[in-house]
């Protein structure tokens, strides 16, 4: 049986998709499924059964036995919360249950690390594990992703004498975009927001830029699509020898302004974008630059191209985001 914890929400519904496209079915969803919004994405797709997120962990005790890989996707995500003991009750402590769980019982282990560990970008963007130590993430939710990476690290550390899953990887994932985020609110991609904003108003508000060598709109992200999201995921179900934290991203930066341009071509539409002051209460930690170093997970041996930005947003915004079909 594989598990898949925050199996109702964006990615985890998204890898839902692929796990089920590759003929797997023997599947144990774990999230809250509380909201029918995100339970949504469940629809059409098939699994062994449901365990809520607070009783997954007795459970998995109980029928470790059982298992045979874990995605552990399940996740507070919201960058604008601001209470460290909601992560690190969700985001780090249980996680760290879950490795130790698969430690005991020789459980393979994907789980989500986030590129929100990077903070501004003071050393980079390498997935290198010498460097988390040094890591200055620019709010709990990373502070927290970041706490269980340098936590992992020291499991795996030869002075440790504690059990370690089979295999593992962190991955960072850098800027997803894609179906199945419908239920994400502000927190969703902006893809999402612009095509909102575009059917609402006609055009595209952009946060203005604050520093001299950024003009506005071209403040830079790694869009990855979230298709090649769950490609990478699967790659690390397939190969379970390269246990180590991974980047996700494309390795190629790429402007707000080229986005939103590109969501309106999707749509059909001639560009119409304007810029608006970037809120003052975020400007001092907003990040101008984001870029996954790749080699690490090229060296790895994944080999698959990723979808560019034009034809990333091309495929969410016309086979998906017009009409808000799930994948």
């Amino acid at each position: 049986m594989i598990i898949l914890t925050g199996a109702a929400g964006f990615i985890g519904s998204c890898l839902l998709r692929k796990l089920n496209d590759e003929g797997l079915t023997d599947l144990l969803l774990v999230d809250d499924f509380s909201r029918p919004d995100k339970n949504h994405n469940l629809e059409g797709k098939q699994f062994h059964s449901k365990v809520h997120r607070n009783d997954f962990l007795p459970w998995l005790k109980d029928h470790a036995d059982e298992v045979s890989f874990i995605f552990h996707l399940g996740a507070r995500t919201d960058t604008t919360e601001q209470n460290p003991f909601i992560f690190n009750e969700l985001n780090l402590d249980y996680s760290k249950s879950i490795w130790q769980i698969c430690g005991a019982n020789n459980i393979p282990l994907v789980y989500a690390s986030s590129a929100a560990t990077y903070g501004l970008g003071e050393h980079g963007y390498d997935d290198r594990h010498d460097i988390v130590s040094m890591l200055k993430p620019l709010n709990p939710y990373g502070v927290s992703k970041n706490d269980f990476d340098k936590w992992v690290l020291s499991q795996v550390h030869p002075s440790s004498l504690i059990p370690l899953p089979s295999s593992w990887a962190g991955l960072k994932f850098f800027n997803v975009y894609g179906p199945n985020e419908y239920h994400k609110g502000r927190m969703a991609s902006v893809i999402f927001q612009t095509g909102k904003q575009i059917r609402e108003t006609g055009g595209m508000k952009l946060f203005r830029s604050h520093r001299p060598d950024y003009a506005d709109g071209h403040q830079l992200r790694d869009f990855i699509y979230v298709k090649d999201v769950v490609e990478v995921c699967w790659f690390f179900y397939k190969n379970q020898h390269t246990s180590g934290l991974y980047n996700v991203g494309t390795g190629k930066a790429r402007p707000f302004w080229d986005l939103a341009v590109a969501t309106f071509r999707a749509m059909d539409l001639e560009p119409n974008i304007s810029f608006v002051d970037t809120p003052e209460d975020i400007r001092s930690t907003y990040q101008y630059f984001t870029e996954a170093n790749m080699v690490k997970l090229r060296a790895a041996g994944y080999e698959r191209p990723f979808y560019s930005l034009e034809a990333g947003v091309e495929d969410y915004v016309k086979g998906y985001l017009l009409e808000e079909k799930i994948w």
